[in-house]
């Protein structure tokens, strides 16, 4: 025992833990994992994706319940077996002498974390900042800008609430004008959703804010196209990638938008409660961080972490979480939820009374799909689920919407997906 913490310290003092040879993940995935691989080397794509034997393996690297079927991952994912031991080790470490461990040895694994991100996002790691969720990301962002008395601000009555209040906080304390545009979702069609923003725009608009994926209904949001648009016209882009991180299969800079921010813990599936900031490099020094820093108009995305005492074990948690996606393959990962999705969603749209609030298209959506029942509400809806079949979803009402959302992940089955089939069926031949 005393030999593998020693191990344990001296490998965490060098930098290495989550991102080297001997990662946890390594360690326990490995063999098994390059097995999977060999056996699907000769396969397509799109076989890959409906190979439930290649799947398997990922989903028992999952602990998820097997008294209840989660299906609301747009809310939260749980991690993988790996990430949570990851955390549980630095954990204890800490505790062996938080000021000394955390400090001192921990919280110097933040620098090749930010690297890891910053591979898989496609950025610079300077343009990298560590924090604990979206709202924490893009509220630091929407506070920060130099907005004054009447700039404008364009956004939507379907981006996230915690977004939408930032804003209107900052028309309380500045003056600035805030502009909401409304959408009847699904849309099919990229230029009518372009068109709607550019109509929008005035002479005194600075700022577009574009939600990647409507949390709602897994609307995907064309937002290369707003992006050049807004440029073409000398508009900066916020975009809320809360649910495409980690889902989706992108690099930051692809989006061609100026600020970023997502919650990790989703479909990346990293420790609860991290998330993440990307701020084009020549434009951090014009946002001032939501907490002091010495030097809040400096270049350095570090201003932005000055959270104080935080959790050390769950920041480097999230290096194993990456692991695990990169081991997976993002193209790979982003086609296997949006086949579960489809495959359970194809199977009741057509059902009397039953009704999709997602397109099946595949620009269009991905994991998340919104289905209603007519003659039920979404609490009832969502309470049938649970209490007949233990199938747990999450009931939306907001402006326009009102559904159920269903969310499954790469753990989720196929066995899952047929089991939901039959409960919506049997749900809607119910009604009256």
């Amino acid at each position: 025992m005393a030999n593998n913490r020693r191990s344990f310290i001296k490998q965490a003092a060098v930098l290495t833990g989550a991102f080297s040879a001997t990662s946890l993940f390594n360690q326990v995935h490995a063999e098994e994992w390059r097995s999977a691989e060999k056996r699907i080397a000769h396969l397509t794509p799109g076989q890959i994706t409906q190979d439930e034997d290649f799947w398997g393996a990922i989903q028992r690297s999952y602990s998820v319940s097997t008294n209840i079927m989660i299906l609301n991952n747009g809310g939260v994912s749980p991690s993988p077996i790996v990430v949570q031991q990851a955390v549980e080790r630095y954990n204890q470490l800490a505790n062996e002498g938080p000021s000394y461990y955390m400090w001192r040895i921990l919280d110097q694994g933040r620098e090749p974390l930010r690297e890891k991100l910053a591979l898989l996002a496609g950025t610079l790691p300077e343009e990298i900042a560590v924090n604990r969720n979206a709202t924490e990301s893009l509220n630091t962002i929407i506070y920060g800008l130099p907005l004054k008395t009447g700039d404008e601000v364009i956004g939507t009555r379907q981006d996230y609430p915690h977004m939408i209040q930032a804003y209107r906080q900052r028309a309380l304390r500045d003056g600035i004008i805030y502009k909401q545009l409304s959408f009847d979702f699904p849309v099919e069609n990229e230029e009518q959703i372009v068109k709607a923003y550019q109509d929008a725009i005035t002479p005194k608009t600075k700022l577009i804010h574009v939600t990647h994926v409507i949390n709602w209904v897994g609307q995907i949001m064309p937002v290369r196209k707003i992006c050049d648009m807004a440029h073409a016209q000398g508009i900066e882009v916020i975009v809320d990638g809360a649910h495409s991180f980690g889902l989706l299969d992108f690099k930051i800079p692809d989006l061609h938008c100026d600020y970023f921010g997502t919650s990790l813990h989703k479909f990346l599936s990293a420790p609860i409660g991290s998330g993440m900031m990307w701020i084009k490099k020549e434009k951090i020094s014009k946002v001032l961080p939501l907490l002091c820093d010495d030097n809040p108009q400096g270049p350095d995305i570090r201003k932005f972490e000055n959270l104080g005492t935080r959790s050390f074990p769950i920041e480097q948690g999230i290096g194993e979480a990456v692991n695990f996606q990169l081991a997976i393959g993002s193209k790979r990962k982003e086609d296997r939820i949006r086949y579960l999705k489809n495959y359970w969603a194809a199977k009741v749209q057509h059902l009397p009374k039953v009704k999709l609030h997602t397109s099946l298209k595949p620009e269009y959506s991905c994991a998340i799909c919104g289905i209603s029942v007519d003659g039920m509400t979404p609490q009832q809806l969502d309470a049938a689920l649970f209490n007949q079949y233990k199938i747990h979803t999450t009931a939306i009402v907001f402006e326009n919407i009102s559904c159920v959302r269903i969310t499954p992940h790469v753990y989720t089955t196929i066995a899952d997906m047929d089991k939901l089939v039959k409960a919506i069926t049997a749900i809607a031949g119910q009604v009256k």
